[in-house]
């Protein structure tokens, strides 16, 4: 056994198993619980990203179907096929020697075959991206399934999975990230976890023994408010006030511009009643910074531009630079087609998951891998006004004061959402 530094300073119990395999005491519970026989029908773990919940509970999972049943069926669920085999699948097949798995893969049919211990069962992969993905799961008997980012799937996806596992002695992994307070799931499942006998175990960044105290030092960095709690802390919490608080002039606008810049982009929200926004970013040394910015507000000054007033705009915006691509709103299909017909810009539709956008959005803000010219008045009145939404429950920014801020989103998420997006997995922006 050995030690690790916790939150707060206090020291967490770090266990060496053979081969060089590392588990935290929380780690351990996950890999334990189901021993209790007839205590637990099920499990829920929760809290911050990269806490080493998931891969543990993972290994679990399989361990205990293999020691209970042989010749059954399981399932593997997340958000998408593809979001299982990356974060539970692959990890699995690398891992399996350490644990004894054979894994035979059938790709085409979305399932694997597991035997250990001279026991084979078969585990089918099942995505629950959006309401109609209940219908995919209908009709099969389960022993067991693991649902990986519950919070992010349809309540009927999840609830018909529970509802497959028949037979006797089936029991329910749930792992998952914070997201709002209100959320469905915390309310049914994880509030309800006692009462419907699941063992409820709840994480942090320093149950994760694989990750250095400088690591836990950078992420706590990165993050404030919401976003700290929900990342760090692992805390389910509503949003409420400005959505970037972390935004300030003295960190992130800058007087100068650097004298070269390695390659040009422009990021546009368009809009004919509502405000059209379009930034000029330069690339040098690493970090992107918004050059100048062509902002157009119709109701301010008393007159609608059409497609090619506006792409006269952003032919001014550019000059004379060589614009490697313009990222547009998606859901402006004429402009668009009015970029491309004039044949010299390179025109895309922007990736418009808001949410995960804003994490993005606010990661770069954090690490300065964008700077704000002070030139671009909009764009900065706009950090300043751009609030959440206090109705719905759900989180949403408020319908207004967003232009700028949906062009900078579409910005980083078109060209920053590669570099870091590990620590997003499973929150923000798993696919």
């Amino acid at each position: 056994m050995m030690t690790l530094s916790g939150n707060s300073g206090q020291k967490r119990a770090v266990y060496r198993l053979g081969r060089g395999l590392i588990f935290s005491g929380r780690q351990l519970k996950v890999l334990n619980w189901w021993r209790q026989r007839g205590k637990y029908d099920g499990i829920i773990c929760d809290g911050a990203v990269r806490s080493g919940k998931t891969f543990s509970m993972s290994v679990s999972f399989v361990i205990w179907a293999s020691c209970t049943f042989s010749g059954q069926d399981f399932a593997f669920c997340g958000k998408t096929i593809t979001s299982v085999k990356r974060n539970l699948i692959t990890p699995l097949i690398r891992q399996a020697g350490a644990w004894g798995f054979r894994i035979k893969e059938y790709p085409s049919k979305n399932y694997i075959e597991i035997e250990l211990g001279g026991r084979v069962n078969r585990f089918y992969i099942f995505g629950g991206r959006d309401e109609s993905s209940a219908g995919l799961i209908q009709g099969v008997t389960l022993a067991g399934v693991m649902l990986d980012e519950a919070a992010l799937m349809p309540r009927s996806f999840l609830e018909q999975a529970a509802a497959r596992c028949s037979v006797a002695g089936s029991k329910l992994w749930f792992n998952c990230n914070p997201e709002y307070r209100e959320h469905w799931f915390k309310k049914e499942w994880i509030d309800k976890a006692k009462e419907k006998r699941l063992l409820y175990l709840h994480f942090d960044l320093w149950d994760n023994p694989t990750l250095g105290s400088d690591m836990i030092k950078r992420y706590a960095r990165l993050y404030t408010g919401v976003f700290y709690e929900r990342f760090v802390l692992g805390k389910w919490v509503s949003t409420e006030g400005l959505i970037y608080p972390m935004f300030s002039r003295e960190k992130n606008v800058c007087t100068e511009l650097p004298e070269v810049f390695e390659k040009y982009a422009v990021s546009c929200d368009y809009g004919t009643v509502n405000p059209a926004s379009f930034g000029l970013w330069g690339r040098s040394g690493g970090v992107w910074y918004r050059i100048r910015e062509y902002y157009y507000d119709s109701r301010r000054e008393g007159r609608q531009r059409t497609d090619e007033e506006h792409y006269i705009g952003l032919e001014r915006l550019c000059g004379d630079l060589a614009v490697e691509r313009v990222i547009c709103d998606p859901s402006a299909a004429s402009f668009i087609e009015c970029i491309r017909r004039h044949g010299r810009f390179r025109a895309v539709a922007a990736k418009n998951d808001v949410i995960s956008g804003i994490r993005r959005v606010a990661d770069a803000l954090g690490s300065k891998r964008i700077m704000i010219h002070e030139s671009c008045v909009d764009c900065i009145r706009e950090f300043g006004l751009y609030r959440w939404s206090e109705h719905g429950g759900a989180d949403a920014p408020v319908k207004e004061n967003d232009h700028a801020m949906d062009d900078v989103r579409y910005f980083v998420s078109g060209y920053l959402s590669g570099s870091r997006e590990s620590f997003f997995v499973g929150l923000a922006d798993r696919q």
